[in-house]
C-alpha cells in the first residue's frame, strides 16, 4: 500500500508549504462578523466561512495539497479514498483539476447531496454498508489491487497541513486571536488549526466541539488515552468518526486547549441561527463550533474568538426532521 508522506507530524512548516500549492486554487474565504452574535456571546467573533470553500468545505485544502504532493508515478496510478461526503467531494474535485484518476469509498446511508457531488466531480464511487463493512479495509484493497494511493480523510500529513491553512488565514485577517474553536471529528481540522495558532498567535486556546453521540476525543482528551465511538447517531454525519488518530491525536494532547461536545438539538438550534440570522448556509457537522459559542456551551465572554464554519453541503430533504429535533 502506498503511504507516502503519512507517519511524521506535521509541523506548521508544512502548513505553510501547503499554504503556497493552494495559493490561487483554494478560495481564501470570507472572514465574517455580527453585531448581532457579539451582543448575544458578549465576544467578538470572527465566523471563517469554509461553507463557501470549494467542494462545499475545508478539506478541499487537504485534498488538493496531498494530490498536489504525490509523485508523477503514483498520480499517474490515482488514489483512493474513504469518506461519508466531504473528503470525497474534495479530493473528487482536487483529483479532477489535477488529472488524477481516484476512486472514492462511501457508506450507502451518504447524504445524496455528497453522492453526487462526487460523482459530478467525475470519481469513481464504491458503495459500502457501514453497519457491516470497515471502510479502511476497503480502501487498502482497492490500493493494494490497482496500485492507488490512499488519501486518508484526516490521519495523513498532508491533509492536517491542508486543514491547518484555514485557521492560518483567520488569523491573518483578524491579527491575534484569544481562542479559535472548530468541529472535530477525527481530528484533522483542529490539529492543524491548533499548529497554526501555536505559531501565529502563540496565547490563543484552540477548542474542539464534536457531537455528544460521538464524543470520543472529548474521552481521548479527558483519559489521555485514545477512546473509540461505534457509529454514533448523530445529525452531524462528517463527526461519525470512530477516533481520533496516530497523527491528530498526539497533536491534539499537545496543543489543543479543550474538548467539549453539543447535543444534536443545541448542535441544530446553532445551525438554523447561522441560516436565519447571517443567511449562511452551514451543514450540521460545520455547524459544531458555532453551536458551542451561541449556545453557550464555551464561555468566550470578552474575548476575541475565532470560529471555523467547516462545511456547507446540506441535505435539504432532512430539514423537515432537524426542526422537529429543536
Amino acid at each position: 500500500m502506498h503511504t507516502h508522506n503519512t507517519l511524521a507530524l506535521p509541523t506548521f512548516d508544512d502548513v505553510e508549504r501547503a499554504a503556497r500549492r493552494i495559493d490561487g486554487v483554494a478560495h481564501k474565504t470570507p472572514i465574517v462578523t455580527s453585531r448581532t452574535v457579539d451582543a448575544r456571546t458578549g465576544a467578538q467573533v470572527f465566523f471563517k466561512c469554509e461553507n463557501l470553500q470549494r467542494g462545499g468545505a475545508f478539506k478541499f485544502r487537504g485534498a488538493y495539497n496531498s494530490l498536489s504532493n504525490l509523485p508523477a508515478e503514483q498520480r499517474a496510478r490515482g488514489v483512493v479514498a474513504f469518506s461519508s461526503g466531504n473528503h470525497a467531494q474534495a479530493v473528487a474535485l482536487a483529483g479532477q483539476l489535477l488529472g488524477i484518476p481516484r476512486t472514492i469509498v462511501m457508506p450507502s446511508d451518504s447524504p445524496q447531496v455528497k453522492l453526487d457531488a462526487t460523482a459530478d466531480y467525475g470519481a469513481e464511487i464504491v458503495r459500502y454498508d457501514r453497519e457491516r463493512e470497515d471502510r479502511e479495509a476497503i480502501g487498502r484493497r482497492l490500493s493494494e489491487e490497482r496500485g492507488l494511493a490512499v488519501i486518508p480523510p484526516y490521519d495523513y500529513a498532508d491533509v492536517i497541513a491542508g486543514a491547518g491553512t484555514a485557521a492560518r488565514e483567520l488569523l491573518e485577517g483578524t491579527g491575534p486571536l484569544d481562542m479559535i474553536v472548530t468541529p472535530c471529528g477525527g481530528g484533522g481540522l483542529v490539529s492543524g488549526t491548533a499548529l497554526s495558532a501555536a505559531a501565529l498567535a502563540p496565547g490563543c486556546r484552540v477548542i474542539g466541539v464534536e457531537p455528544l453521540a460521538g464524543n470520543d476525543g472529548v474521552r481521548s482528551f479527558q483519559t489521555k488515552t485514545l477512546q473509540t465511538a461505534k457509529n454514533p447517531v448523530t445529525v452531524a454525519d462528517g463527526a461519525r468518526t470512530p477516533s481520533l488518530e496516530r497523527l491528530t491525536f498526539p497533536i491534539v494532547l499537545d496543543h489543543v486547549a479543550d474538548m467539549v461536545a453539543v447535543d444534536d438539538p443545541t448542535l441544530l438550534r446553532g445551525m438554523f441561527y447561522l441560516w436565519e440570522r447571517l443567511k449562511l448556509v452551514v451543514e450540521p457537522t460545520g455547524a459544531l463550533a458555532a453551536a458551542a459559542v451561541l449556545e453557550g456551551t464555551i464561555d468566550v465572554r470578552g474575548l476575541r474568538v475565532g470560529v471555523i464554519l467547516s462545511g456547507g453541503n446540506v441535505e435539504f430533504s432532512q430539514v423537515a426532521a432537524w426542526r422537529a429535533m429543536v
